[in-house]
């Protein structure tokens, strides 16, 4: 199931140049007044989704484990270690609400999320 975000209104914001994000860990964005994670995988996939964590009810997602359930790439709460797929949102670990995702691409060397 994809919970990613679209609205009539959603648009493209800059965020930072690509190189500035590490492969394999998180870092978090605020984005039209909502807090992101984001995450670049070491073969250069890029994701965004929801920084609050549903469960611990914080924004902690951006400092969550990364990593792979099967060839699925993905994050896990800091806190209670729940795993959501990064492709997705969708919780893998347990029955309980997904985050939202959003859209990424890379223009002229930057990052760049659609909200």
């Amino acid at each position: 199931m994809s919970t990613e975000h679209a609205t009539d209104t959603a648009r493209w914001h800059h965020i930072c140049p690509l190189d500035e994000l590490e492969p394999m860990w998180g870092e978090a964005a605020l984005v039209d007044g909502a807090q992101i994670a984001l995450v670049r995988l070491s073969d250069e996939r890029l994701f965004a989704l929801d920084h609050w964590d549903p469960v611990a009810k914080a924004n902690v997602m951006a400092r969550g484990i990364v990593g792979s359930k099967g060839e699925t790439p993905t994050l896990a709460s800091p806190i209670h270690k729940q795993v959501y797929s990064l492709v997705t949102g969708e919780c893998l670990s347990e029955e309980g609400p997904a985050l939202r995702t959003y859209e990424v691409r890379v223009e002229d060397g930057n990052l760049e999320v659609k909200a």
